[in-house]
């Protein structure tokens, strides 16, 4: 799906990431339909975590439409131990981050959502250079249809 040189790109920025804001616990990015792309999750099952991001994504998508309150930009769930952040990182990526209890939640959506912009544009610079045609190649499908991609409202 991406070319490794992006994926190394997108683990160093995880990795950034959780160098800026030291109370992060660990950092994931995956495709929307729960396929990791990157992580640094010590301790964690990535693979577990990026699939429960698909399913929370799914609802949260849902909530948003049904309560007119646009696209998704970011899902905030907290446990007694701490949070779990998930931010839409362009057309068909998100991240997941993972932090202690103790954190400032302001500066982990600030963090989150530059990190999730940068991100974002480095999934869908490479998915726009992956070849597209060809034989064998997929039939071209609208935005909404494209497995993977955050669905959005286009009335």
């Amino acid at each position: 799906m991406v070319p490794e040189a992006e994926v190394q790109d997108v683990l160093a920025e995880l990795q950034r990431l959780r160098a800026r804001v030291p109370l992060l616990s660990g950092a994931l990015a995956a495709s929307t339909d729960g396929l990791v792309l990157a992580h640094d999750t010590p301790g964690v099952e990535a693979e577990g975590v990026a699939a429960l991001t698909a399913a929370a994504l799914g609802v949260a998508i849902r909530m948003a439409d049904a309560t007119g309150r646009g696209g998704f930009r970011e899902l905030l769930v907290r446990g007694e131990a701490g949070y779990i952040a998930t931010y839409a990182a362009g057309s068909s990526a998100v991240l997941t981050l993972l932090a202690e209890d103790r954190i400032n939640v302001g500066r982990l959506h600030l963090e989150g959502r530059r990190s999730g912009t940068r991100i974002g544009e480095l999934v869908d610079a490479a998915l726009a250079r992956a070849p597209q045609s060809g034989p064998g190649a997929p039939v071209p499908r609208t935005p909404q249809q494209q497995p993977g991609t955050l669905p959005h409202r286009t009335t």
